[in-house]
């Protein structure tokens, strides 16, 4: 037990030094903040979700005394929570069946595990990354006039445009504005996919991984995931703070099933040649014009309306092994 304590005040004191770096200005401390669920992850994959808790609850008092109680809502609710939470679905398994007994009346053999669906925990993710970003906004303040307003003297800040009376220049900074929700809840929902994807490697690589590694080309989202993504983009049109909210989930969903498409893609492309070289491509294609996550989402969303990865599987199984 002392070793788990001193491991979670280790992963507590890392994460709450990357998370103040923020307060330095510096351009690393972006990349530090976005990388301070990691250690927490890490604690909680690898050593269970009470170190993670253990961990987040140290460097929340030790962020609140040094900084105020602001700082330590924000690490709870944007770091602490969001790790402790996916460390814990990760590793949440039933036994679903045992393995018959031995003839000669041995013990029956450990049971098989069921573990919790990658596809349900991405719509955690997904909940996590709305969340976060809504209670940036809030910060901001409590009606969408006063938060696009706030967003737009900061990009007019950060921007510098050489004529700021300028009509086209307002409608650009109003346009970008409207976004900027949208876009934040899809930087939470990529930074906290690849924090979790990170410490499961980790945590793999050391042998501390208590769950055998996931088959992510067969990750499916809930059913009812697309009905609240309609909704949601239902709620886009009806103005006010509804509709920053609804932008919100329905950003961090579409890059849920962004993730999705590039799955059905890795079924899709298992008899192709050369197949590493054109995933490869594929994935420097969209990591330099991230408009091109829309088709992806669009390919997740095909596979959940029309099951293509299911009818390729059953008219043509791959001849190669899954890379």
């Amino acid at each position: 037990m002392i070793a788990i304590v001193l491991i979670a005040i280790a992963a507590g004191c890392a994460s709450a030094l990357m998370f103040a770096s923020m307060v330095s200005g510096e351009l690393i401390s972006v990349l530090l903040l976005y990388l301070a669920p990691l250690p927490l992850m890490v604690a909680a994959l690898g050593w269970g979700p009470l170190c993670a808790t253990i961990g987040g609850i140290a460097a929340a008092i030790a962020l609140g005394a040094l900084f105020g109680l602001p700082y330590c809502i924000a690490f709870v609710v944007a770091i602490a929570l969001p790790a402790w939470w996916l460390g814990h679905l990760a590793l949440l398994g039933r036994p679903t069946a045992h393995q018959a007994s031995s003839g000669d009346g041995a013990a029956p053999a450990t049971p098989v595990l069921e573990w919790y669906p990658v596809g349900r925990i991405l719509i955690w993710i997904a909940g996590f990354a709305a969340l976060t970003t809504m209670s940036v906004l809030l910060t901001l303040g409590t009606d969408a006039a006063t938060i696009t307003s706030v967003i737009g003297r900061g990009l007019m800040l950060i921007w510098h445009p050489d004529d700021v009376s300028s009509e086209e220049t307002k409608r650009t900074i109003e346009a970008l504005a409207s976004i900027a929700p949208a876009a934040a809840a899809v930087v939470a929902m990529m930074t906290l996919t690849l924090n979790l994807w990170l410490a499961a490697k980790v945590t793999a690589t050391s042998g501390r991984l208590h769950r055998p590694w996931p088959d992510l080309r067969s990750v499916a989202l809930p059913p009812m995931t697309l009905a609240a993504f309609s909704l949601a983009i239902a709620f886009c049109f009806i103005g006010g703070m509804p509709a920053i909210l609804a932008q919100t989930v329905t950003a961090a969903l579409m890059m849920a099933y962004a993730l999705i498409g590039f799955a059905v893609l890795h079924t899709l492309t298992l008899a192709l040649r050369n197949r590493p070289i054109w995933l490869s491509f594929t994935y420097v294609i969209v990591a330099l014009f991230s408009w091109l996550m829309l088709a992806m989402a669009a390919l997740g969303l095909a596979d959940a309306v029309f099951g293509l990865r299911q009818r390729y599987m059953r008219s043509k199984p791959p001849p190669l092994p899954a890379a």
